[in-house]
């Protein structure tokens, strides 16, 4: 692990502010320690000799004070530096999973990127406000002290020189040995979080099987895990603690000897060898605290080192796309490539054509057609014949070879927020209102289009302002999907020009349900809407102007 990772002063400016505060705190610091030392050797000294010392300790009193405060106030910098670099890596992680796309996403464990972006993060506290000014003051304090030891009596500060390395080296090589274990347990609560997740998801089917027993068991092995991984890392931080301490007091020791020794002899004045004394332990103080605060700033630098790897693919993207134009080598060539608002098509031609060309996702044969406005193109074949896998690819969710062209622009190279209103076999509904859900994505959600939508999706008998739970819990199936289907339209009511594309929309719809949305859907196409409908139901042939069948040989 390293003391500052470079990555995130680049992408979170709060981090370089607060380096640039603590620099300044840790400058004030170490004069005011300094100055602490000097003013209570002369009052020590005073006091021995008979003078009056009440300035001495008046001054005294103001410098711990003083010292207190910057304490505090490093403290409090730290928990605001923590608080809004955790929403800025956020922020530039959602930012860079929105330009990798949905097809990297989908690749990936949803539930890690969750626990990393929550949990994670917010471990950065212990780094921010703890480690990172206690190594601030470790490159600062330590050899300013050091040096006015030198100063004032060179033998001692020859002696501080000689043992300080020893403690970071102990620190090094603790630390090779902790970092195994320390991602160890990073790598379990993420699989712990995962595990959790997947079995409530899966609970009633789990139960209907009889497997919800050894789910639980299987979580509370893997929880077991952690506890165990988590003992790993205070054992050695414990052990990390010790050697500290253990070497900076033999340090500490060494010095006081030698400095008794030369006092007895005459060799030292008292108010030298008393500063210097003092100033001994806040020399290895720093470097002490480094120690110590490193386990407990793991865990977040940890996560940072997950957000980072994420940010840096989501960089590289980027600069493949701009330096040769498309996306790199071997990168998927899903979604854009950029944070900059969506790409609209250029429609003032008035071409809304979808024309597919020798389109193929993975080892899929593939496929061709052209979808004109104002027509219902309807995919249909077997199942695993690539229906869904070609939606999906034309969202940018899957990998594909060939092409797909709408209004002249490779739908690679525009955003499918700007020319696509879809709505999948799953509906994807979010906790909200049935009206928010309808309204996604709309920044001024327009009541009577919701209800229009939701009666042309069929689901004239949902509230829109009912309230759904996690994952749009509250509605039976068949509702679930009416209103994923209100969503696409009325996503497209708002952009007729956006080709509407349905996944099975009536594969959970009675035959009479059915009939009234296959009308809907007509009468969307006869307006000149842009309709593509996957279907395993006969009766969509009966709407439909052209059907392109997958998996039907030559």
């Amino acid at each position: 692990m390293k003391p500052v990772d470079p990555r995130l002063l680049r992408y979170a400016g709060a981090a370089r502010g607060f380096l640039a505060a603590s620099a300044l705190i840790g400058v004030v610091q170490t004069a005011v320690t300094i100055a602490f030392a000097w003013l209570l050797t002369d009052a020590v000294t005073g006091a021995l000799a008979g003078r009056d010392v009440s300035g001495s300790l008046l001054w005294l009193l103001a410098a711990a004070l003083l010292r207190g405060i910057l304490i505090a106030a490093s403290d409090a910098a730290g928990t605001r530096a923590a608080a809004k670099t955790g929403m800025q890596l956020r922020s530039g992680l959602i930012a860079a999973v929105g330009r990798l796309g949905p097809g990297w996403l989908a690749q990936r464990n949803q539930t890690e990127l969750a626990v990393t972006a929550g949990h994670g993060l917010e471990a950065l506290d212990a780094y921010f406000a703890r480690y990172i000014p206690q190594l601030v003051l470790t490159v600062i304090a330590t050899p300013v002290i050091v040096a006015v030891m030198w100063w004032q009596d060179w033998p001692s500060g020859l002696t501080a020189i000689i043992t300080l390395p020893l403690i970071p080296l102990f620190l090094i090589l603790i630390g090779m040995a902790t970092r195994t274990v320390q991602k160890k347990q990073w790598q379990t609560l993420q699989r712990l979080a995962a595990r959790f997740a997947d079995t409530v998801q899966g609970l009633s089917t789990l139960r209907l099987f009889g497997r919800d027993r050894r789910a639980a068991d299987r979580i509370e092995q893997t929880a077991d895990e952690y506890r165990r991984e988590t003992m790993k890392v205070l054992r050695f931080s414990f052990l990390s603690g010790f050697a500290m301490e253990l070497l900076a007091s033999l340090a500490v020791a060494l010095i006081a000897v030698a400095v008794g020794f030369r006092l007895l002899s005459g060799d030292l004045s008292l108010e030298v060898g008393l500063f210097v004394l003092l100033l001994a332990p806040e020399a290895f103080l720093p470097i002490r605290q480094v120690g110590v605060q490193f386990h407990a700033a793991a865990e977040g630098v940890a996560a940072t080192e997950d957000v980072f790897d994420v940010l840096d693919q989501a960089g590289s993207r980027v600069r493949g796309v701009h330096n040769s134009g498309r996306a790199p080598e071997g990168a998927p060539r899903t979604g854009r490539a950029d944070s900059s608002p969506p790409v609209l098509p250029d429609l003032r031609t008035g071409d809304r054509r979808l024309v597919v060309s020798d389109l193929r996702v993975r080892d899929l044969p593939p496929v061709s057609f052209t979808a004109d406005p104002g027509a219902i193109t309807l995919i249909e074949g077997p199942s695993g014949s690539g229906k869904s896998s070609l939606l999906a690819a034309l969202r940018g969710a899957a990998e594909f070879d060939g092409s797909a062209v709408f209004a002249g622009r490779d739908v690679r190279d525009l955003s499918p927020a700007a020319w696509l209103a879809w709505a999948g076999q799953k509906p994807g509904l979010l906790r909200g209102t049935v009206g928010e859900n309808v309204a996604l994505g709309d920044p001024e959600p327009d009541a009577d289009g919701i209800r229009s939508a939701l009666d042309d999706a069929c689901a004239d008998s949902i509230d829109g302002d009912r309230m759904l739970g996690v994952q749009g819990s509250g509605l039976s199936g068949g509702q679930a999907q009416r209103v994923a289907v209100a969503r696409a339209l009325y996503r497209h009511a708002t952009g007729p020009d956006r080709v509407l594309a349905l996944d099975e929309p009536s594969s959970a719809l009675d035959p009479e349900t059915e009939e009234r949305l296959w009308r809907s859907l007509r009468e969307r196409a006869d307006a000149g809407a842009t309709i593509l409908l996957v279907s395993h139901r006969r009766s969509a042939r009966d709407i439909a102007d052209q059907v392109v069948a997958l998996g039907v040989s030559a």
